[in-house]
């Protein structure tokens, strides 16, 4: 079943880097190889796959998740340009992610396994989509929330979702968007969502420790600045993935020192 879900991840990932392409590519107008109108141009889930740079339709044995990446060597069979690592990376990292899960997590949860694979598939986009663009997507975020409310919505999870959000908005008025955005806003309500009390106080800080860390790195190794902007979705969706895996141990242990 381990390998049964990595596979399914394999899959999944593949879609995944689909979204994540159009996403942006559709936002900003590019016109799609099949000649559709600009009022059909904007689907994330329908129309088949083409090559980003020569615009060619992908055929079946090019869409194999990693296997096709491997098998081309990198490179698009039409125009022999590179094809971005991103691609193998988020297929790998979603069927690890899923084969973990069940390892881990679909023993207790049961039915609830569903949405909480859909969750994970929204983070891995949140998560590589805002390391690209700095932008958290806005469609990606409402549909994790609604998947959230509708899969496991608790008076707990409730008090997350708005002490994470409430924390989050208050950073945003203060600093007037400087330290954070209202994407972030966002993806902390859904944190609180899926994490519940009092697991998103770990998560929380978490991500903060991991972004320290890396912007202290970053600044001593002169490859930032203290002027330079790093997105922090990511360490979000970081600290989110071990709070679901971990969350209960990590804050029982936290709450253990503080006591």
């Amino acid at each position: 079943m381990i390998i049964s879900f990595f596979l399914v991840g394999l899959i999944i990932g593949s879609f995944l880097n689909s979204v994540i392409y159009r996403i942006a590519a559709f936002k900003e107008g590019e016109p799609r190889p099949d000649g559709l109108g600009r009022e059909k141009r904007d689907s994330l889930f329908w129309g088949r796959s083409y090559c980003p740079h020569c615009r060619k339709t992908l055929s079946w044995l090019e869409l194999i998740p990693v296997m096709s990446f491997i098998f081309q060597k990198g490179k698009c069979k039409h125009c022999q340009k590179k094809i971005s690592k991103q691609y193998i990376v988020v297929e790998i990292v979603t069927g690890v992610l899923f084969a973990s899960f069940y390892g881990l997590q679909v023993t207790s949860y049961g039915l609830q396994a569903i949405p909480w694979l859909i969750i994970i598939s929204c983070l891995i986009i949140i998560f590589f989509y805002d390391l690209k663009h700095s932008i958290i997507p806005d469609q990606v975020v409402y549909f994790g929330i609604v998947v959230a409310v509708l899969g496991f919505l608790t008076l707990n999870s409730f008090l997350a979702a708005l002490v994470a959000g409430a924390f989050f908005l208050s950073l945003v008025l203060i600093s007037r968007e400087h330290w954070m955005g209202m994407g972030d806003v966002k993806l902390a309500v859904f944190m609180g969502l899926i994490l519940s009390w009092p697991n998103i106080l770990t998560a929380l800080f978490l991500a903060f420790f991991l972004g320290a860390i890396l912007s202290i790195f970053l600044i001593v190794t002169k490859i930032k600045t203290f002027k330079s902007e790093i997105p922090f979705g990511p360490f979000l969706v970081i600290a989110t993935f071990v709070a679901i895996f971990f969350g209960d141990i990590l804050t029982n242990w936290y709450l253990g020192l503080l006591i």
